[in-house]
């Protein structure tokens, strides 16, 4: 089989394995001793939840990350030149979606490296899905600006873009501060416009609810139960 750079996606939660990943995507890692990870030490822990039959100490780790100098990142897909496969693992659902992840796929596409994304949870997708929201036009914005003009001015440019454009915002927030910003949502966006919040994707614990920003407002006591919890945020009309 020719080298590849494999996709891996790894899970949203503490969920089980075989709830979210095919059984196909053990059988992949299992063949692959090179990876290029997001943090060496969850890398690891994962892939001993895939089988803790696998030698890590006999694996050979690249760490990507918002530390890691652009200049070196072609150099991590020399084992591929070898005939080697490389298989990229993101801390949390799918690689190269929101993931310094896309930089290396980029350098691959130049050249001419055969790429094969694996079935996995996405956050964006798993969430839009369940919001009941236009998943024909869709945009995902990743994080917004933490100055409040700022976000007040881009929030206002989502909601011209909803009615206008018809077109689903996806955003995220730190955990630490999602209280804070589903009350700049409120005071900021039209009663009328609807919010989606999706809280813990995956884990027993997932709550996804679609209200209108007045109903938020009505509810904000429901807001105070995210705090410190994976959410993503996605507005519709």
């Amino acid at each position: 089989m020719k080298a590849a750079l494999y996709l891996i996606p790894t899970v949203l939660s503490e969920s089980p394995l075989d709830h979210v990943l095919p059984n196909g995507n053990a059988d992949i890692i299992r063949s692959i001793k090179t990876f290029i990870v997001e943090n060496i030490r969850t890398a690891r822990r994962f892939l001993k939840q895939v089988d803790k039959g696998i030698q890590i100490d006999e694996l050979q780790f690249f760490e990507l990350n918002k530390h890691t100098d652009p200049k070196i990142l072609g150099t991590y897909l020399k084992p591929l030149e070898n005939g080697i496969s490389i298989g990229i693992i993101s801390e949390a659902g799918c690689p190269a979606i929101a993931d310094p992840g896309a930089d290396i796929v980029a350098i691959a596409q130049e050249k001419n490296i055969k790429v094969i994304p694996l079935i996995g949870p996405s956050s964006i997708l798993l969430s839009l899905m369940a919001s009941g929201f236009n998943g024909q036009s869709f945009a995902f914005n990743g994080y917004l600006p933490i100055d409040k003009n700022e976000r007040t001015n881009i929030l206002k440019r989502f909601e011209k873009k909803i009615f206008s454009e018809h077109q689903t915002q996806i955003f995220i927030e730190t955990p630490y501060r999602n209280v804070q910003l589903v009350d700049d949502l409120c005071k900021t966006l039209n009663e009328n416009i609807k919010l989606c919040i999706a809280v813990d994707i995956t884990s027993e614990n997932e709550v996804i609810k679609t209200k209108t920003i007045r109903q938020w407002k009505k509810n904000v006591d429901s807001i105070g139960s995210i705090h410190k919890r994976p959410a993503i945020f996605l507005l519709y009309k």
